[in-house]
């Protein structure tokens, strides 16, 4: 993303078999075709492309400072953070044989607690943001830690997040497995179950968030879309977490103008429709 990843990549994977090419590899501090610098679906409409045109294996996406990584499949779909995020957990705990606690932010995915059970370890929560994580990870030794924006942290490496060391563990898992990213995102829904996610940013003026805020607070639903709510809690933002262990999860950003809406759930209608319900929340 014409930043700080530029050329590691190369360097680090040539003089093998591995075929390799960069793109948007040159220092641009514009960032052209994009608002932010954020490796994400919406930046990486040409990758994707160009992944299918040149029958790629797997696209990796670094953002401005490489410290985040996005996915893209042999198939050219963007895969969620909390996908990537629960495949190299996946990775590190299966495929490597290492044993250690699992960190993970209010935003990101409930795959882990199931990886956490199915390996034995556990798995501790932190509001959004590496200044929450980073304590965690040192304090109980954590093998991996994630977060929605798709900064992963290792141990053995610096509490903090690092998209070059993620991508090249992404390539290992595939290596290892023999599994092309869509084969492995069916391997993980074998273990854990199917997971599907959205996330919808929506822009509010100062003066609208309180009212916005208020709306929410009061929100104290007993069901969703005929789901149960098992659970609430509001350790970042507001999240309901429902009886099929969906969850939905409204909170501001602290870094941006805007009010982000999440969810996970077991089909993408379910997500759909956990998202059109907070959308006629806020937007009351």
């Amino acid at each position: 993303m014409y930043g700080a990843g530029s050329g590691h990549l190369p360097k680090l994977l040539s003089g093998g078999t591995i075929e390799f090419r960069e793109i948007n590899g040159e220092r641009n501090p514009l960032f052209p075709g994009m608002r932010q610098p954020e490796p994400i679906a919406a930046n990486l409409s040409r990758l994707s492309e160009i992944v299918k045109r040149d029958k790629a294996s797997v696209g990796l996406a670094t953002d401005g400072d490489a410290d985040r990584l996005g996915v893209v499949g042999e198939n050219g779909v963007y895969i969620s953070t909390l996908h990537v995020f629960s495949l190299l957990c996946l990775y590190l705990l299966e495929t490597r044989g290492q044993r250690g606690p699992l960190v993970k932010t209010v935003t990101m995915s409930s795959m882990l607690y199931r990886l956490g059970e199915l390996f034995k370890v556990p798995v501790y929560e932190t509001p959004v943001g590496f200044k929450y994580v980073a304590p965690v990870m040192i304090a109980e030794k954590a093998l991996a830690a994630g977060e929605e924006s798709g900064g992963y942290g290792f141990r053995g490496h610096i509490p903090e997040r690092d998209g070059i060391l993620a991508g090249l563990y992404f390539l290992d898992l595939m290596v290892k497995t023999g599994r092309s990213p869509s084969q492995l995102i069916d391997y993980l829904y074998s273990k854990v179950g199917a997971h599907y996610y959205k996330r919808i940013d929506l822009r509010f003026s100062e003066a609208e968030h309180e009212a916005v805020n208020e709306r929410v607070e009061s929100f104290s639903p007993e069901s969703l879309d005929g789901v149960e709510v098992v659970s609430s809690d509001t350790k970042d933002g507001f999240r309901f977490i429902l009886a099929d262990n969906s969850w939905l999860l409204i909170r501001f950003s602290h870094t941006e103008p805007l009010l982000r809406l999440y969810a996970e759930g077991g089909t993408q209608e379910r997500v759909e429709k956990l998202l059109s319900l907070a959308q006629g929340l806020v937007r009351a």
